[in-house]
């Protein structure tokens, strides 16, 4: 195993791990919930979603050959909450998610060093991934906060529990020392 093919496993993996975060959030929420908003100011579920989605086919799309803003991107449109339900934030959802997969899974270690470039500035394929996980798990966290903000006492937690974590703590060791 080299580094490079264990960086794109591991890199996937975390990738995988947000996606899931946001799955099991929506699996809480209904329709009216994907437009919650705190204030005026704030952005709904379905506008984070729809603006990760749109940056997600921007930059996945021809990841090694051509700009990571696409011309056809629309940022600004990413902004207006017109997802009408939540069947249909699932398949905007899905979509970039798609986009990213495909185009992870067929990275090569030699890719892993080459300059590609997002609006005009060069990065390493590692720079470009690592600056996507960074905005990806923004994003990813605001959508986990504002489902337990709207579930509150409904809401079924993503992970350890408040006063459990020596419970937990104590299942993971007894688990991996098997």
């Amino acid at each position: 195993m080299s580094i490079g093919n264990e960086y794109i496993k591991v890199i996937i993996e975390r990738f995988k791990s947000l996606k899931n975060l946001g799955d099991k959030t929506f699996q809480q929420l209904c329709d009216k919930d994907i437009h919650w908003t705190y204030n005026e100011e704030s952005n709904s579920i379905s506008i984070i979603v729809k603006h990760m989605s749109g940056n997600m086919v921007s930059r996945w799309t021809d990841f090694l050959t051509s700009d990571g803003e696409k011309e056809y991107r629309n940022r600004d449109d990413e902004f207006v909450d017109d997802i009408t339900s939540k069947y249909d934030l699932m398949i905007v959802w899905e979509k970039g998610w798609k986009s990213l997969f495909d185009t992870l899974n067929s990275l090569r270690e030699e890719d892993l060093l080459k300059q590609i470039t997002i609006r005009g500035e060069k990065h390493t394929v590692i720079e470009a991934i690592e600056r996507q996980v960074a905005h990806y798990a923004y994003h990813v966290g605001q959508i986990v906060y504002i489902g337990k903000q709207i579930k509150n006492d409904l809401w079924n937690n993503l992970s350890i529990p408040k006063g459990k974590s020596e419970a937990y703590l104590k299942k993971m060791l007894e688990k991996h020392q098997q």
